[in-house]
């Protein structure tokens, strides 16, 4: 384990988008500044994920300084997005969660997502994530938070376990739809130099000079099987999860953490297990 680094760094700047690789990233008490902070909503308030509109997968957001972002998609004119000024809220729903959230103040960024999507969804901004959605009580601890990500503020994988897994889909029945790439799994972290699977036995890890507590693996979901730059949809991972990665129920890949205060991380960054 000596050599476990950090390999790569990835944000979605709007919740469901294409990922942005970065070289470092600040990490905040909710997860790397700038990721998951935007997300769409349909009319009843619900979070508009890949899960029903998998062509998300070719909408693209590029961070912009003090919390903006801009829009880009096939067909679209790109559109930037400022932070809005509103402290107006609307309740949205997150899953089991209720989040409170800004929408968006200019209308035309709820009428460029409207039109690539081809159906009615608003743009909504988490103005304070140290207040408006804590970390699931049965895997967090009092005061944790977390912005509009699926349930933590990180999600980690390593190419070891990503080699070994395309090496099962290899091995398998949708052989032709392998190998997969690691944007499948819409990390935050991924982490080179390990043993694959070896991220199932750890509890607590140091990247560069930042701690994380690792809370639960990851449930894998139908986003998993949406090709990042087709938005098309296959059968694996999830088919070779089931067969070999099934745990509590749940098809699993990746480890969920949380942040033990604050720092940055940069690619190349040791990685230490501590416990």
């Amino acid at each position: 384990m000596g050599n476990a680094r950090l390999h790569s760094i990835h944000v979605h700047p709007v919740k469901s988008s294409r990922s942005l690789s970065l070289r470092e990233a600040a990490v905040e008490p909710w997860g790397l500044a700038g990721d998951r902070r935007w997300m769409l909503i349909d009319d009843g308030g619900k979070v508009v994920t890949q899960r029903q509109q998998p062509r998300l997968a070719l909408a693209a957001a590029e961070l912009l300084p003090g919390g903006g972002v801009r829009l880009s998609a096939p067909g679209r004119e790109p559109l930037t997005v400022p932070v809005p000024r509103a402290t107006t809220t609307v309740v949205t729903q997150v899953f089991r969660d209720k989040v409170e959230a800004v929408p968006a103040e200019d209308e035309s960024a709820h009428a460029w997502y409207s039109a690539f999507l081809g159906t009615d969804v608003r743009l909504v901004y988490l103005d304070d994530p140290a207040a408006r959605r804590p970390v699931d009580p049965q895997f967090g601890l009092p005061g944790e938070t977390v912005t509009f990500a699926d349930g933590f503020p990180l999600l980690l994988t390593t190419t070891a376990s990503l080699d070994a897994l395309n090496s099962l889909i290899a091995a398998g029945e949708h052989a032709d739809e392998g190998p997969l790439p690691m944007e499948r799994f819409r990390p935050n972290v991924v982490v080179s130099g390990t043993a694959a699977w070896a991220e199932d036995e750890w509890s607590l890890v140091t990247v560069g000079e930042v701690a994380f507590r690792v809370a639960k693996p990851c449930g894998r979901c139908v986003v998993t099987t949406t090709d990042q730059g087709t938005a098309g949809r296959g059968r694996e991972p999830l088919h070779s999860l089931g067969r070999h990665r099934r745990v509590d129920g749940k098809l699993v890949f990746g480890q969920n953490l949380v942040p033990v205060g604050r720092g940055t991380v940069r690619v190349g960054d040791p990685v230490r297990i501590v416990e």
